[in-house]
């Protein structure tokens, strides 16, 4: 039974308002990648005839990709604009009709956004946070700061790494991908200098390798007492993957890119990763994630989140073998209520639905998109 009928809501699809602003970031954010300074969030209202709104934003990695969104989403909007607030329901039709044109990419992040928008209006009805809304109580979970530590020399690392635990938070992530081995060694070292020795630490490669270097690099990197190794190769090379975690003791960590959770079935069964971490936005909202969470306890792997932890944090509260939030601070920017840390952890809020409201004071200083 879907969770409105069974919690006694009633609501009908009205409509999509969006906004997309540029936020500059506390810490800028150097990858393998690219240099990152700001960032493109799209703020998402799906509006509903009972007067109900449901809010989400997301993380469109370009402008050009957060005005993509938009466009689908607005369009995806007006073909279920008078139907009942049923999202399970309502992401299969719409994925039947984007079928052509392929559920991915822009496709796949608008639907993810409607999907979480409209779970967020059943909670605001039912006055319930969305956690309990999935079945879960609003649990701690333990969170790492993914705000900074990028490429950069090993004495700013350092200065970074002791100005992000100023936070409290009591774990971070290392971007690595340098040029050389003993640079990726420095870096790590720099880092290890500057936090508690028992601090976990999570090294991030951003697809910057091929197996075979994964292997001599990771090799060297598990000698050194970190958490795990994320996307050292290109994200959807799943035998190129299961060669690497075969290879290594610590831990492969693979998931921000799952196209849905077909994608992590895929990735699990090929033995591409130790370890998952889906973006909601890509996995397909609430809907995907908790199809992938079921998945993901059935093989007995550990789930983290990527980025939008205002959402995440409940989803994962949900997630019978939730690992770790990753926390970034990006929403601040727009929200009446930023995310609290408490000892290390986030809590779901007690607000209904995820909690989130914008604040149009702080938005007005933002760069539109």
């Amino acid at each position: 039974m879907n969770a409105s009928a069974r919690h006694g809501a009633a609501l009908t699809v009205r409509g999509v308002a969006t906004r997309a602003v540029l936020v500059p970031l506390t810490f800028a954010l150097g990858t393998s990648a690219a240099v990152v300074r700001e960032v493109p969030l799209l703020l998402c209202d799906v509006s509903t005839q009972e007067g109900v709104t449901g809010r989400v934003y997301l993380f469109c990695y370009t402008p050009a990709g957060a005005r993509a969104v938009a466009n689908v989403l607005a369009e995806a909007a007006a073909m279920i604009e008078g139907q009942a607030v049923h999202p399970a329901s309502l992401q299969s039709m719409l994925m039947r009709r984007y079928a052509l044109l392929g559920v991915t990419g822009a496709v796949r992040m608008a639907l993810s956004a409607l999907d979480i928008a409209l779970w967020d209006a059943l909670g605001v009805a039912l006055k319930l946070p969305l956690a309990e809304l999935l079945g879960a109580e609003r649990r701690p979970i333990p969170a790492y700061d993914s705000r900074g530590l990028g490429l950069m020399p090993p004495d700013q690392l350092a200065d970074e790494a002791a100005a992000l635990l100023e936070k409290g938070l009591r774990a971070v992530k290392l971007r690595l991908g340098y040029a050389t081995l003993a640079e990726d060694l420095r870096a790590l070292d720099a880092v290890r200098k500057a936090v508690p020795p028992d601090l976990p630490v999570m090294l991030d490669y951003n697809q910057a390798l091929t197996p075979a270097e994964a292997v001599r690099r990771g090799l060297a990197l598990q000698r050194e007492n970190v958490s795990w190794l994320e996307e050292p190769i290109r994200h959807d090379d799943y035998r190129g993957g299961a060669h690497v975690a075969r290879c290594l003791d610590v831990p492969v960590q693979l998931g921000e890119n799952f196209n849905g959770p077909e994608a992590m079935a895929e990735a699990i069964a090929a033995g591409a990763c130790d370890h998952v971490m889906p973006d909601v936005g890509r996995i397909g909202g609430v809907t995907g994630w908790m199809q992938a969470a079921g998945i993901a306890a059935a093989h007995g792997l550990q789930v983290s989140s990527h980025l939008v932890p205002e959402v995440s944090v409940h989803l994962l509260a949900a997630t019978p073998t939730a690992h770790w939030l990753e926390y970034v601070d990006w929403a601040d920017a727009v929200l009446d209520e930023p995310m609290q840390i408490v000892d290390g952890a986030v809590v779901p809020p007690d607000r209904p639905g995820l909690g989130l409201a914008w604040s149009e004071g702080k938005l007005r200083r933002l760069a539109a998109l």
